[in-house]
């Protein structure tokens, strides 16, 4: 199954929706007292889902069907108890950025106002950073407790994937010890538009991964190069911390960063960056730069 957040036509704000093919039904329209946002409906468990599964099969009467067309998009995770990033988890970007791969593996955090959603705007001061960078990235959302669990269990932790746009204000990250600055400014992590249930991604180890900078293609990867599977992170990082219902984990980025390449790309004013993986969508994001 496929949902995101939407704000319909006239309305004020965000309420999660299920996604067939072009159109959203808002989920409380479609089961009654049904979860309003994401990070309830991950927390009513799988009796939460199996409901919005069946009312689906026979919605309704005349419930409301919004077209994706017509609708703004929130960010898919609103809610999360702890959003995780991964640096360096593909070789090609290690190496393009001058940094080893370490032994573990490198693990910050981003702070929730940088949530955004698909077709936003992004904006910073040029005072602050003129430097600003895109990753791709595979994102992965925790549905049941994950506490010390081994590789071959941790996919059955997973509640479902999304797209994330991990923007880094590169200037500032090399200039600090500690990266969750830099890559958390207002609006600096999209997510979305779509979560997608992990029954829908058999491998999340076999997705073709890419990002589009003004037109031009400038990642273009799968996520078998990761230095380490989405399992062995969920087992490394649940050794020391539970993971909660709802934790948003970005497994980091493949080569092809901005910062890297000769002549550099770096995110100008009025910029758009579109980043996806293949079976889960395409996020958008809108660029401006404050004088």
């Amino acid at each position: 199954m496929r949902f995101a957040h939407i704000v319909p036509s006239g309305a004020s704000s965000p309420v999660l929706a299920v996604v067939e093919r072009d159109e959203a039904i808002a989920i409380p329209d479609l089961v009654s007292d049904g979860p309003a946002d994401l990070q309830s409906l991950i927390e009513s468990g799988q009796e939460g889902l199996l409901r919005v599964r069946r009312a689906l099969e026979q919605p309704p009467a005349g419930v409301p069907r919004h077209r994706l067309a017509d609708v703004t998009f929130a960010s898919i995770s609103n809610r999360p108890p702890l959003i995780l990033a991964i640096g360096l988890n593909y070789s090609a970007h290690s190496s393009e950025l001058g940094l080893k791969t370490d032994a573990a593996p490198t693990v910050f955090s981003l702070w929730p106002n940088s949530l955004t959603g698909h077709e936003q705007t992004t904006s910073w001061p040029r005072t602050l950073s003129e430097s600003v960078d895109y990753e791709a990235e595979l994102g992965v959302i925790i549905g049941a407790p994950a506490r010390d669990v081994s590789p071959e269990d941790a996919l059955d932790h997973v509640w479902g994937y999304t797209v994330v746009n991990d923007i880094t204000a590169r200037d500032i990250q090399f200039s600090e010890a500690q990266w969750s600055r830099c890559k958390s400014f207002d609006g600096f992590t999209p997510t979305g538009p779509f979560v997608v249930t992990a029954d829908e991604i058999p491998d999340p180890q076999d997705l073709h991964i890419w990002a589009v900078v003004d037109g031009h293609t400038v990642q273009d990867a799968s996520t078998n190069q990761m230095v380490r599977s989405v399992a062995t992170l969920i087992s490394h990082l649940s050794g020391t911390t539970t993971l909660l219902p709802g934790t948003l984990i970005s497994t980091g980025s493949p080569g092809g960063a901005g910062y890297s390449r000769d002549p550099q790309i770096f995110l100008r004013d009025r910029s758009t960056v579109t980043v996806g993986v293949d079976g889960i969508g395409e996020l958008t994001t809108h660029c401006r730069i404050l004088d």
